[in-house]
């Protein structure tokens, strides 16, 4: 979860006492459902059987459960089961009272993100969601939001209201957010090399386009700028720009694919819904996900018949844009890597803006399989800098000094607009923040040791130094932190300026070790 974003932990008796209030219908009757023996109390609990039957024997030795054995309906066996006593009613009503206070984040249908006291969240949804439910979703996916379709059955809208299938708005009936259109940024500079890059990538044969580099260089404003030029070339390119959040889980993004693909409780005709985890924290199907969405896609005619009233008819592709991709690499590895499988097949074109290399796929797939594309992005050249500063008509401004203090990093520039000078505490604040402080400090010592050197240091001497073993760390080569030269090791401009710096005993300790 995101620091600052409302935190959620419901204890496991919690758990259990909610589930048995919301099915204390149920109570002394002598055919009950499943959801009160041991392993629907788990799947409604997000436990393991075995964790249960140990709160079970608690909450039964406080005497707020007792134990019975019943006939399940649909099942010919008799199980254990249980229920609240009275003592256990007052118990769960005081906690449920309780943690109805508990504040969770949600997106309502007009996407805006809102903090809200839980007991009101199931309406704000338009769902039939439990307390119980909407507390562990909020527990193990940090937001919920409007029109998520594992929620049930969504409160239907209007016909007139509801958008047509192709042409959806932002923020509208989707589990996360994502654009159907190319977002709103700040004014591109330069780049004219990239987008071209980007015109050949997509011409050719490629599925995926990785565009990489550290925070702020432009990646996200590269592919809107882009990804505008071409919607106006192409308006029946379909688009889903979904930007990644802290909080983000797999399911998000595997939920808002089938969405933007068409896939509804009314449309749904390879089950994909049934592959998504239903029940809170539980796993996303991925194998079952990939092949069922393989079969839906390569259906022509299905896919026809869902996008007949949109313009144009059905879209000859998607492009799918994941911004800050990131946030999700780790975790998402097979829905990722499942995505590159689909993609072979179907007409989906995929462009990931990472700040950090991703491993869903190998080196195999960028040299000689010609599956992925990878579009390092470093500052803006000296000639880009310099008609920058001739728009902004700044006195006593040297191109060629404010190209070496940054690095050409597009932030620094703006800030030198806002402040009257590259390195105002601002910008050196966003290289502690976003750049060095995440680093680990034998990483982050690496980079400032090399920043005392004049000239670029031989790789041998650099790690000789520092007792460093093996090769340099990939990581920092792929964010362009860490730069290979025929000399030897440098380091990305704006660092260098910022981690000099550093002075006294410390830069003098580098200074030797190096000498």
């Amino acid at each position: 979860m995101a620091e600052g974003l409302p935190k959620v932990n419901v204890a496991v008796s919690d758990r259990v006492l909610l589930h048995l209030l919301h099915h204390d219908h149920l109570a002394d009757r002598f055919i009950v459902t499943a959801a009160l023996t041991r392993p629907g109390i788990a799947e409604a609990c997000a436990q393991h059987p075995p964790n249960v039957s140990r709160t079970m024997r608690e909450l039964v030795r406080k005497g707020w459960v007792s134990e019975h054995t019943r006939s399940i309906q649909n099942d010919d066996r008799r199980q254990k089961t249980w229920q609240l006593t009275e003592e256990g009613r007052d118990m769960a009503q005081l906690r449920t009272n309780k943690l109805g206070e508990t504040t969770v984040l949600v997106r309502g249908k007009d996407g805006q993100l809102l903090e809200i006291e839980s007991k009101d969240a199931a309406d704000r949804l338009a769902s039939d969601m439990s307390l119980l439910q909407v507390l562990l979703h909020a527990q193990h996916e940090g937001v919920l939001t409007w029109g998520d379709i594992r929620f049930g059955l969504i409160k239907q809208q209007d016909e007139e209201d509801t958008p047509p299938p192709g042409r959806l708005q932002p923020l509208a009936g989707v589990h996360a957010t994502y654009h159907t259109s190319a977002p709103q940024t700040r004014k591109m500079r330069g780049r004219d090399v990239e987008l071209n890059s980007l015109d050949e990538w997509f011409e050719g044969r490629s599925a995926f386009a990785v565009v990489s580099g550290i925070a702020g260089i432009g990646k996200s404003t590269l592919v809107a700028e882009w990804l505008a030029g071409k919607q106006d070339k192409q308006p029946n390119l379909s688009i889903c720009w979904y930007p990644c959040q802290p909080w983000d889980r797999e399911v998000g993004l595997a939920v808002s694919l089938l969405h933007r693909f068409g896939i509804d409780e009314k449309h749904d005709p390879y089950n994909l819904i049934e592959t998504l985890p239903l029940r809170p924290g539980a796993p996303l199907d991925v194998d079952t996900w990939r092949r069922r969405l393989l079969a839906y896609l390569t259906d022509a005619y299905t896919v026809r018949e869902r996008f007949s009233i949109a313009p144009g008819g059905p879209p000859p592709y998607w492009l799918i844009v994941l911004d800050d991709v990131h946030h999700i690499a780790h975790e998402s590895k097979n829905l990722l890597g499942a995505l590159l499988q689909i993609s072979q097949k179907t007409p989906l074109r995929f462009v990931l803006i990472s700040r950090t290399s991703l491993d869903f796929y190998d080196r195999r797939d960028v040299h000689t399989r010609d599956i992925v594309e990878e579009l390092p992005l470093a500052g803006l050249s000296l000639d880009e800098t310099s008609q920058w500063l001739e728009e902004l008509e700044l006195k006593d401004v040297d191109a060629s000094d404010v190209h070496e203090r940054t690095g050409g990093h597009p932030l620094a520039i703006e800030m030198l607009e806002l402040y009257g000078k590259p390195t105002h505490e601002d910008w050196l604040r966003f290289l502690d923040e976003e750049i060095l402080t995440p680093l680990p400090e034998a990483e982050r010592e690496l980079l400032a040791t090399l920043a005392v050197s004049e000239k670029p240091v031989p790789w041998k001497t650099l790690a000789s130094s520092l007792d460093w073993e093996g090769n340099p760390p990939q990581r920092l080569i792929d964010y362009g932190l860490l730069i290979e030269l025929d000399q030897g090791m440098w380091l990305h401009e704006a660092l260098r300026e910022r981690l000099a710096r550093e002075v006294g005993s410390v830069a003098k300790t580098r200074r030797e070790r190096i000498e």
